[in-house]
C-alpha cells in the first residue's frame, strides 16, 4: 500500500505553478489520493485542489510539497516543524539548496515516495522569544542596524559564558542550513546541514574580533544589545519580526530535526557547488 493519501501543497507567492499542480493532480487522481492547499494559494489557479487552512492542511497531508524556491520551502518547513511529515521541495525557478527537484521529474518522484523509495534529510532549526512571540527560523535569526541609527554592538554569551562582543552590520546566528544564506554572504562557514551546530555571525565587523563562532546544538546563546548600540531590527529567516534597542536581550536555543526533507540521490555538496559556483582548488604545480 502507498505511503500518500493526501498531497499538501504550498505555493509560491508570484511564480507560475499550474503545470506543476496540473501535474500532481493527475498522479492523485491516478493514484485515489487527494489533493489540499490553503484557500489564497490553490484559489489563484484553475484547478480542483481542496482549499483547507493551515491547521487542517498540516493535520491531513501525508507529504508537503513545495512549489517555488529556497524560500517557499523555508516556509514550507515553519508549517511543518516539530512533524514526521516529509517534504518535498519542487524548483519553480533559480537553483536552490533545499528544493529536490524539477517539474518534469515529479510524476516518477512522487511515485518513488508512496512507495517508500526515498531518504530523509533532517533540518535543524532555532528559536527564540522576540519581543513576546515565539519565533522559528531554519535559516537564521539576524540583528540588524538601522541606516543611520548606528551599527550592532551585540555581546554574545553562550551557554552562560560571556565570550566576545561583535560591532557590526548585523550580527546573525544561523543552523548548518542558513550557513549557505546571510551567514555565508557575511564570510561564515559552509556547514553541512547534517552537523547540528549553530554559528555566529558578524556581518561587516567594526570590531577587532571577527570570526564566525560554531557552537554545538545543545548550548543555548544568548546575545544583548549593549548600550552604544543603535536600535536594531529582528529578522527571521528574512522577515522582520521585531525590534531591539540597547539593553534588550535574546536567546536562541537549537531544535534538531525539526523538519523532514525528502532526498532522493543529490548530496548537499553537489547542490552546493551548482549554486555557489564553486570551481574547485587551484592545482598544485
Amino acid at each position: 500500500m502507498g505511503m500518500v493519501g493526501t498531497v499538501g501543497l504550498v505555493l509560491h507567492p508570484q511564480r507560475d505553478s499550474k503545470k506543476a499542480i496540473d501535474i500532481i493532480l493527475r498522479w492523485a487522481a491516478a493514484k485515489g489520493a487527494t489533493v489540499v492547499g490553503l484557500p489564497e494559494e490553490v484559489g489563484r489557479i484553475d484547478c480542483t485542489a481542496v482549499p483547507v487552512d493551515a491547521t487542517e492542511l498540516v493535520e491531513r497531508a501525508d507529504l508537503l510539497v513545495g512549489l517555488g524556491g529556497d524560500g517557499t520551502m523555508l516556509r514550507t518547513m515553519r508549517l511543518l516543524a516539530g512533524r514526521e511529515t516529509p517534504i518535498l521541495g519542487v524548483n519553480l525557478g533559480k537553483l536552490g539548496f533545499l528544493a529536490e527537484i524539477d517539474v518534469d521529474e515529479l510524476p516518477r518522484t512522487l511515485s518513488a515516495i508512496d512507495a517508500h523509495e526515498y531518504t530523509i534529510e533532517p533540518r535543524m532549526a532555532i528559536r527564540s522569544r522576540i519581543t513576546g512571540t515565539e519565533v522559528t527560523a531554519f535559516n537564521d535569526i539576524a540583528l540588524v542596524r538601522f541606516p543611520g541609527e548606528g551599527l550592532a554592538a551585540v555581546s554574545i554569551t553562550p551557554s552562560g559564558s560571556p565570550f566576545v562582543r561583535y560591532s557590526a552590520d548585523a550580527v546573525i546566528v544561523s543552523t548548518s542550513t542558513g550557513s549557505t544564506a546571510y551567514s555565508f554572504s557575511a564570510g561564515g562557514p559552509i556547514v553541512s546541514p547534517r552537523v547540528e551546530a549553530v554559528l555566529v555571525v558578524a556581518a561587516a565587523a567594526h570590531s577587532s574580533f571577527n570570526r564566525a563562532l560554531v557552537l554545538p546544538a545543545d548550548e543555548e546563546v544568548t546575545l544583548q544589545v549593549l548600550p552604544s548600540s543603535g536600535r536594531l531590527a529582528v529578522e527571521v529567516d528574512g522577515a522582520v519580526m521585531g525590534h531591539l534597542c540597547p539593553g534588550d536581550t535574546v536567546t536562541v536555543v537549537a531544535w534538531p530535526g525539526a523538519a523532514k526533507v525528502v532526498r532522493l540521490g543529490t548530496t548537499f555538496y553537489e547542490r552546493a557547488r551548482r549554486k555557489l559556483r564553486v570551481d574547485g582548488s587551484a592545482e598544485v604545480e
